[in-house]
C-alpha cells in the first residue's frame, strides 16, 4: 500500500485517503485546441516502468491537490511537494538521482 505525505497539511495518507490524479507536468489542452493535441493531451501517456511523477488528491483529508515522485515498479516514494511548482524541486530530484544513478531527470 503506498503511503504518502501530504504537503499541504503534513499528514500521512495511505492510498485509501488520497484520489490518484494521473500523470503530473502535462502541457493541458482544451477549448480551442487542435484535434491532435487534445488526443494527445486525453491519451498519450508516459506511463513509465521506473521514476514517475503523478497528481494526487488528498480527499479525505484536506482536499487539496499535490504532486509526487515514486517508483512505478517497487512502489518507492522518493517525495511530495506542491501542486504549483512547474517542475519537482531540486532536492527531490537530487534525491531520485542519488538512488537511480541511471535516471535521466525531469
Amino acid at each position: 500500500m503506498l503511503i504518502l505525505e501530504c504537503p499541504c497539511c503534513g499528514v500521512k495518507a495511505c492510498e485509501s485517503e488520497l484520489t490518484p490524479g494521473y500523470e503530473a507536468h502535462l502541457k493541458r489542452f482544451g477549448a480551442g485546441s487542435s484535434d491532435d493535441d487534445f488526443e494527445s493531451y486525453m491519451f498519450a501517456r508516459k506511463n513509465p516502468k521506473g521514476v514517475h511523477f503523478e497528481r494526487w488528491r488528498h480527499s479525505y483529508g484536506c482536499g487539496k491537490w499535490f504532486l509526487a515522485a515514486r517508483c512505478t515498479a517497487t512502489l518507492e516514494v522518493f517525495g511530495t511537494y506542491s501542486a504549483q511548482l512547474a517542475a519537482p524541486p531540486a532536492d527531490l530530484q537530487a534525491k531520485i538521482k542519488a538512488k537511480r544513478p541511471d535516471w535521466e531527470g525531469f
